[in-house]
């Protein structure tokens, strides 16, 4: 019987898996320059190394994300080095505030190509907990505003000056929350568009000093 899989666990394979793969001739990928195409490569090579080891639930489209077990609600994301950013469902303003809802696991590669041969040379590995995928800069200044004794008005005008999606509904529900509530300091870059647009180059900087990130670096 294999073992249930963990997030320590999880965050161990993720370290082997990059040890590994960096020393493999990738041929598959060889002339492949679709980043979409070269993260569902990696994606689908980890979680057969993950079902090779262990028990787990991986996902689908339509579960949201891809490895929604209840013990680990994580989502990979595989990124470029040269810009190392993804996308991810809008949901709902919330996101931007209080985080995402789930862990992110984050392969950041260098792909490296000659005719007979493809390296992708996995520079970083992070591991970013759920209370740590809110927008760095928004969830900074919030908390700034509450220890500095700000309103609900403050608030709300601070969540429209930044463009936070929603409607005046929206920013009442999400000030009174704000105020009840401070947000954790989140650590990503949360770009407005259809999906979000997570930029990771925060994160992958930083030196293992934050609960909650943990960073490999080769």
């Amino acid at each position: 019987m294999k073992p249930l899989l963990t997030i320590e666990e999880l965050i161990n394979a993720a370290k082997r898996f990059c040890e590994i793969e960096s020393n493999k001739n990738h041929i598959e990928l060889i002339g492949v320059t679709d980043g979409k195409a070269v993260g569902t490569y990696v994606e689908h090579k980890f979680q057969g190394f993950l079902q090779s080891q262990y028990t787990l639930d991986v996902g689908s489209s339509a579960k949201g994300i891809d490895l929604p077990g209840t013990n680990i609600e994580t989502d990979i994301k595989v990124t470029s080095i040269t810009q190392p950013q993804s996308s991810c469902p809008f949901k709902n303003a919330r996101q931007k505030i209080f985080g995402l809802g789930y862990n992110l696991l984050v392969f950041v590669y260098d792909k490296k190509d000659t005719n007979n041969s493809c390296t992708l040379h996995f520079t970083h590995c992070t591991f970013i907990s759920r209370e740590r995928t809110a927008d760095f800069t928004i969830t900074k200044r919030l908390r700034e505003m509450v220890e500095d004794g700000a309103n609900k008005e403050d608030i709300i005008g601070f969540l429209q000056d930044k463009n936070v999606p929603g409607d005046d509904i929206v920013y009442n529900d999400l000030a009174n929350e704000i105020l009840a509530h401070p947000p954790v300091q989140g650590y990503l870059t949360i770009s407005n568009a259809l999906q979000w647009r997570l930029q990771y180059a925060r994160v992958i900087a930083l030196e293992n000093h934050v609960q909650g990130v943990i960073n490999y670096e080769w």
